[in-house]
């Protein structure tokens, strides 16, 4: 999830080449109907990456708090290029699961998500 639509089109490509089956949003809103539609469907996302702030919309700082409404074991990633946010420093706190600084490297995204998969699957165990 993120307003930009390059920023969006570049990690939807990278998530493919790691495997990864990849739905957009633009914001929030759009980002929680995918989650409940896939859901409904019992094909529930594996992880959520989510722009910490989107303007004039809803950005991942409370769109993570309604996912954890519909889904308490959703995994969430948040990503932002305020490196100086409480959130940033500390995602757990705030209902991440893991946190990026934008720009980010393919390693870096790669390595976070093998962890929370990693860690979903202990905990399935």
């Amino acid at each position: 999830m993120d307003d930009e639509a390059a920023i969006r089109r570049s990690a939807s490509l990278l998530l493919s080449r790691f495997g990864h089956t990849v739905a957009e949003a633009a914001h929030g809103e759009e980002a929680l109907e995918k989650y409940r539609a896939a859901k409904a469907v019992g094909e529930p996302f594996d992880v959520v990456l989510m722009d910490l702030t989107i303007p004039g919309a809803m950005g991942g700082k409370d769109a993570v708090l309604r996912l954890r409404e519909i889904d308490p074991d959703a995994k969430a990633i948040v990503f932002s290029g305020y490196s100086n946010d409480p959130i940033m420093a500390d995602p757990a706190k705030h209902g991440f699961n893991g946190s990026l600084q934008k720009p980010f490297e393919p390693a870096e995204l790669s390595a976070l998500l093998q962890q929370i998969l990693t860690e979903r699957e202990r905990a399935a165990a």
